[in-house]
């Protein structure tokens, strides 16, 4: 016997505008596990969605060109269901039923609820006592992927309410109970159909559309003083990460639930009504020009991981105040220690890269200076010190520039920072990245070693407050005090945000990072 598995798109962490840029299967393949699906494309990152088990793929749920979210159904499967699950499922769990003097009881219960964690009760829409119809919405439960309103699966009076506001449930939990005159017993039919209008919920407001076709809302209308806001924990972390207050939204869900796409809407419109005809902060506009006058052209489309890019980079150049620190480095000695020893470790299949020195030196100087692993705080009048080191390293690839991270980098020694940095990019150039690789940054290197320069001016990425740019290692004549000697020089350019930090602080710094890369012995200290 089979059974249907949904697959969801899995925690994007901070990832937006998800969009589907390939679908990898048709309706009817076999797959196997762990077999590529679909990709989708961030403004950070392509990733492949695989596989969890071995099925058919029953029905597609998406299309290229879609924009989802976490919690959004892609496909089904149809899988060999399994002795246990079959057995639950000839019970079933969307309720059972009680019968007595013409009446019968029905117990509504929690129903599947996927791979989701943490269900929560966020609303109880009834009351004991309260009529009912069919398919009227009971309760909202919120889980890590998205809201889900459970309907009734039959009409009847409300006889008891059997879990509370903030209670944990999992699949098969009673929700309540409700009495019916004369009602057959629920069906497995009906109980199919009853899970499908749950699924069509969630699914509709996991992908933003109104459950409930009402006349579009003036977002501008604040509700009455003291009125009730209803709203999940999710939409209200959104509304308070953008500073909207929930009072002057007019909610376009169910009951007049406000929705994450209400609070979008809202922020639009007001950005709508401040922006003028110049760009972004003032800015005028870059005038258009007919190039096609003077000769042939050819227009290519920037992929999407560029198009973020533009936008992150133009965002934090106009927020930051940027200033930036050369200096060099006298890797020399380095550079004998780093060869030498990649001709012992060549047994293991490991080479040490001046990366993986730049990196352990970068934490020591981190540990020394602090301030530069930390962030501004949104009210301008605090700084944020992180007590963990995650070193981001900026990637080439053929779509754009993407900046894995390799957490607790402090913790690591040289031969694991080159194993791990070196299958991080890897992973961003064959598009395997996972979206939470790219989270959690301190501190960015971006280094242009391999390919040339003597100094650039990187462009700090905010919330960061530093970031270190390397250009080619040349060997120039250096004097010794009495003769000119051939030294390995390291051009270092840091760029910083002069609110966070000074012109002087960034200077020992540099001055503290030359030091570690100039003997590598300061980095056992």
């Amino acid at each position: 016997m089979s059974k249907l598995k949904e697959i969801l798109v899995p925690d994007v962490g901070e990832a937006t505008d998800v969009e589907v840029i390939e679908i990898l299967v048709a309706v009817g393949d076999r797959v196997g596990t762990d077999e590529s699906l679909v990709v989708l494309e961030s403004e950070k990152a392509s990733m492949e969605i695989p596989s969890p088990t071995d099925g058919e793929v029953e029905r597609i749920q998406v299309q290229e060109g879609d924009k989802v979210e976490e919690g959004d159904l892609i496909l089904e499967l149809s899988v060999q269901a399994s002795p246990n699950n079959q057995a639950q499922s000839s019970g079933g769990v969307a309720g059972g039923s009680k019968e007595s003097a013409g009446h019968q009881l029905e117990t509504v219960r929690v129903p599947d609820v996927g791979e989701a964690k943490d269900v929560t009760v966020i609303e109880i829409l009834v009351g004991a006592g309260s009529p009912v119809e069919a398919d009227d919405s009971l309760i909202v439960l919120e889980s890590d992927k998205a809201s889900m309103e459970i309907p009734s699966p039959c009409a009847g009076i409300v006889t008891s309410i059997l879990l509370s506001v903030d209670d944990q449930v999992e699949e098969g939990d009673d929700i309540l109970t409700i009495e019916t005159e004369s009602v057959p017993r629920l069906t497995d039919s009906v109980r199919s159909k009853s899970q499908s209008v749950q699924s069509k919920s969630q699914s509709v407001r996991s992908k933003g559309q109104v459950v409930e076709k009402r006349p579009a809302a003036d977002t501008s209308v604040i509700a009455p003083q003291g009125s009730k806001v209803h709203a999940g924990p999710a939409v209200r972390k959104q509304a308070r990460e953008y500073g909207v207050d929930l009072m002057a939204i007019v909610g376009s869900g169910t009951k007049g639930r406000i929705l994450k796409e209400d609070v979008k809407a809202h922020v639009k419109q007001q950005l709508d009504r401040t922006r003028s005809g110049e760009d972004g902060a003032g800015i005028p506009k870059v005038p258009q020009v007919d190039f096609a006058k003077f000769g042939a052209i050819e227009i290519l489309p920037l992929s999407r991981i560029r198009r973020a890019s533009a936008k992150n980079l133009h965002r934090s150049w106009l927020n930051v105040p940027h200033v930036t620190q050369f200096d060099e480095a006298d890797i020399t000695e380095l550079e004998e220690y780093r060869k030498q020893q990649n001709l012992e470790l060549s047994e293991k299949g490991v080479k040490l890269t001046p990366l993986s020195f730049l990196i352990k030196s970068v934490v020591s100087t981190l540990k020394e200076y602090p301030q530069f692993n930390a962030s501004l705080h949104p009210d301008g009048e605090q700084m944020i010190l992180k007590k963990y080191i995650h070193i981001g390293i900026a990637v080439e690839t053929e779509e754009g520039l993407v900046v894995p991270v390799i957490r607790d980098a402090d913790c690591k020694g040289l031969e694991q920072l080159a194993i791990e940095s070196a299958e991080l990019a890897r992973q961003a150039r064959d598009k395997k990245l996972p979206l939470d690789a790219m989270q959690g940054c301190c501190f960015t290197i971006s280094s242009l070693g391999g390919i040339g320069g003597t100094a650039f001016t990187p462009i700090v990425n905010a919330p960061e407050v530093a970031i270190l740019g390397v250009s080619r290692a040349t060997v120039k004549p250096i004097f010794d005090g009495e003769n000119f000697q051939p030294r390995t020089m390291l051009p270092l350019s840091l760029s910083y945000d002069h609110r966070a930090i000074d012109g002087a602080e960034a200077a020992r710094f540099t001055s503290h990072l030359s030091k570690m890369l100039s003997d590598v012995r300061h980095m056992l200290l």
